[in-house]
């Protein structure tokens, strides 16, 4: 990788103030002084430093964020915030983007990354891969909904939902249940819900393939670095 793109992509300027920090001599690898943008230099064998500090470099970055209400599933958005604006900007430099998206008001766990391979793997239609939410819902929430449910409801444009789980932790005026889909329509769960006859009051999601939302962990707006173990169970993800 050419110096001039490993410093402005670790966020240390534009090209044109990358070309002036080099000139400046303060850009070393491993103790070598480096001026010349062309340089080719690799950063996972050799220690690259400015002024003195070492930078630290990664190709790709994998974030588990627990999404809040009111933000865009976006990287940009002439109106809203979007979810990038709660990154620190030592990862917004990677340019990660958010795999798949939640509505404004919908809530939890949001994978980002900047890998594209594995987003296309995640979001292709034919991996199938389940997304569990959990809804608060206005109406009695029945066996029959999820009957419905598992044999697929006709949604407001005609589509046919593929099988879907059904989970009812409390049934009443107001319900609560859990949802499993292997697919990701326009606003599905709400659309699957008007199919039925019923409303989404609030709705988050709790799991997406292997991993989890730890709220003990990750409060709304926070976010953290997926484990290696973690990025290995989903690069390696098969739904059963």
């Amino acid at each position: 990788m050419r110096i001039d793109k490993l410093l402005a992509n670790t966020g240390y300027g534009s090209r044109k103030e990358v070309k002036q920090l080099l000139k400046s001599g303060t850009v070393f690898a491993d103790g070598e002084k480096v001026k010349d943008p062309k340089t080719h230099v690799d950063p996972e064998k050799q220690q690259i430093t400015v002024n003195g500090e070492t930078i630290e470099y990664k190709e790709f970055i994998y974030l588990l964020l627990n999404k809040p209400a009111g933000f865009i599933s976006a990287t940009e958005d002439e109106y809203d915030e979007t979810v990038l604006d709660l990154l620190e900007t030592e990862d917004i430099i990677y340019k990660p983007f958010p795999v798949g998206r939640l509505d404004k008001d919908t809530e939890g766990l949001l994978l980002l990354t900047n890998d594209g391979q594995l987003a296309h793997q995640l979001l292709s239609p034919k991996k199938h891969v389940p997304k569990t939410y959990y809804a608060k819902i206005l109406g009695e929430v029945t066996d029959d909904d999820k009957t419905a449910f598992e044999n697929g409801v006709e949604l407001d444009d005609g589509y046919i939902t593929k099988p879907a789980k059904l989970h009812i932790i409390t049934s009443g005026p107001e319900s609560e249940i859990e949802l499993t889909i292997t697919e990701g329509k326009f606003h599905q769960v709400k659309r699957m819900f008007i199919a039925v006859g019923k409303k989404v009051q609030y709705l988050k999601r709790i799991t997406m393939g292997p991993l989890c939302l730890d709220e003990e962990e990750l409060k709304r707006g926070e976010y953290r670095d997926l484990t290696e173990e973690e990025v290995e169970l989903l690069k390696n993800y098969k739904p059963e």
